[in-house]
């Protein structure tokens, strides 16, 4: 057998020569893989006022428009934090035609939300929420902007959901329960119904108190 004089050489072909990252196109030529956001999700239990730290995300969802919407109203102390579709909705009848109302007003509801979670300013979205997409959108927000996600579900009567809701609304109390919405980012998620809807007095946004 011959031996040889040195080292081998082995070509490396100039696309493998960095690391790979989720980051980087694929080679196929398909968008990057979206950056993975999922945390450990700890579920709750309802007290008499709710604390979160300043600069969070706070997603208020339910099948019911006006039940979510007044729980935001009762209870959310900074109500300037509060956005809503309503609200919006409002702001844009007459601008724009009524088929692109619902996809614009989304849009605007994000763009509001992202604006102040670039700020690092408390936010309340306070919407449906029943489909993974639409909860998605809004914690890869407060992601982007390292702020912390949290999701409280109300629970309203039977006859408000609507039967496209229905398997949808079911999935998602599935998920809050068994702390499945840590994979969509969200840190604390948890769900009222019944008598806890109006046990909770008050929702802040404040650092925990310091113990003198």
């Amino acid at each position: 057998m011959s031996s040889s004089d040195g080292p081998r050489s082995v070509k490396i072909g100039a696309d493998e020569r960095t690391g790979w990252s989720s980051e980087r196109p694929r080679r196929d030529g398909a968008p990057p893989r979206p950056a993975n956001i999922s945390t450990r999700c700890k579920v709750l239990r309802p007290t008499d006022e709710m604390r979160y730290s300043p600069g969070s995300l706070l997603m208020v969802v339910s099948a019911s428009e006006s039940d979510r919407q007044a729980f935001a109203e009762r209870v959310i102390e900074q109500k300037g934090a509060v956005l809503t579709p309503g609200k919006v909705r409002t702001l844009l009848e007459g601008r724009v035609p009524d088929d692109e109302l619902e996809a614009k007003a989304a849009d605007v509801l994000a763009a509001a939300a992202s604006k102040r979670l670039e700020a690092n300013d408390s936010t309340v979205v306070v919407t449906g929420g029943l489909e993974p997409q639409e909860r998605e959108r809004f914690a890869r927000l407060a992601a982007k902007n390292k702020r912390p996600r949290h999701l409280i579900l109300v629970e309203t009567a039977r006859d408000r959901v609507s039967e496209d809701d229905l398997a949808a609304l079911n999935e998602t109390r599935r998920r809050l329960d068994t702390g499945e919405l840590g994979a969509e980012g969200f840190d604390t998620a948890m769900r009222l119904g019944g008598d806890s809807i109006s046990e909770l007095k008050r929702i802040v946004f404040r650092p925990a108190p310091r113990d003198d």
